[in-house]
């Protein structure tokens, strides 16, 4: 009995030794998309300034492809010790685990969440050369031509797709979905006249803007973006209740130390308040920075689940 019970002190007081001392080596975090994108850019400018202003080393592993299974599936399955951690949006626990059958993890399970480090409204995208000039436009082009109007997506029920059903739904319209490979050739697609309109991120939609290739008509939230504030919102178009943006967040294995999550926590927030960290965000990416914690997180991705259920339920897209 004495000696079960020195080795269960002697476990806590390592688990306390591990998480004083941590991080001892290199933390490695895996991201579900190539290098470039909103997950990845939004993950680098945070481990970056980490470095610089604590000295922790971070590796950025880039897993893409199978629709972030590769790389949430592998963090999932890491060593619960703080040294790899994964960094993903709203489509990895939001979205996946209602369009998806057979999902190869569980947020409850098998996550712990970190951080929010970042929300971003999406934009609405028309060609440059398009009749329509705001998202009263759109809305009222769609009801006259049900299902005529046609919208490109990074894929059939990716985050923006999502979004798009979401809002033309609420709107009382009804739009002709083409699904493309990545949200790249998707806003290219509008540049080139191929579709009407997609819904999509700032870092995907800037280089054709500058170009005037294309235009923007409004954004996804309920509110106007501080970020890029010319652009009305859904609400004041006149469609209630859409609310739709993209976050990116930090996660640990379930199981982490806490005093470990902790830390992370505090170093992650220390530098999301810092106002070169908060522009850096909103010029590349359009976003806010956040610190929104563990508790306020898990609610925020469960309530988003069961909003684009109901939304996949309301427009007919089945579990795949």
């Amino acid at each position: 009995m004495k000696a079960s019970i020195a080795a269960v002190i002697g476990s806590v007081f390592a688990f306390a030794v591990q998480a004083a001392e941590y991080p001892t080596k290199p933390i490695r975090v895996l991201v579900p998309f190539a290098p470039g994108g909103v997950v990845d850019t939004s993950a680098r400018i945070l481990t970056n300034k980490i470095s610089e202003m604590k000295g922790w080393q971070f590796v950025v592993d880039n897993r893409p492809g199978a629709n972030g299974f590769i790389a949430v599936g592998t963090t999932a399955r890491a060593n619960a010790d703080g040294y790899t951690l994964l960094a993903a949006h709203t489509g990895e626990f939001s979205v996946n685990p209602m369009l998806f059958k057979n999902v190869p993890y569980d947020f409850e399970r098998d996550f712990t969440s970190i951080v929010m480090v970042s929300d971003a409204p999406m934009l609405v995208v028309v060609n440059a050369s398009s009749p329509f000039n705001n998202l009263k436009d759109l809305i009222a082009g769609a009801k006259a031509k049900p299902g005529q109007l046609t919208f490109g997506s990074p894929g059939t029920g990716s985050v923006n797709h999502m979004a798009t059903e979401w809002l033309i739904n609420a709107a009382g319209a009804k739009a002709l979905h083409v699904p493309y490979k990545g949200g790249a050739p998707a806003v290219s697609a509008v540049a080139g006249n191929e579709v009407v309109f997609t819904v999509a991120g700032l870092p995907g939609v800037l280089p054709h803007l500058q170009a005037k290739r294309v235009k923007v008509l409004g954004v996804t939230t309920a509110k106007r973006s501080p970020q890029v504030p010319d652009y009305m919102s859904a609400q004041e178009a006149g469609i209630p209740g859409v609310d739709a943006s993209i976050w990116v967040g930090l996660f640990a294995p379930k199981g982490t130390p806490k005093d470990v999550v902790a830390k992370l926590y505090q170093a992650s927030v220390e530098v999301l308040k810092l106002p070169d960290v908060k522009q850096r965000y909103a010029s590349v990416g359009g976003a806010e920075t956040t610190t929104m914690g563990g508790a306020e997180f898990n609610k925020r991705i469960s309530a988003e689940l069961e909003r684009y259920r109901k939304v996949a339920a309301q427009v007919g897209i089945p579990q795949q």
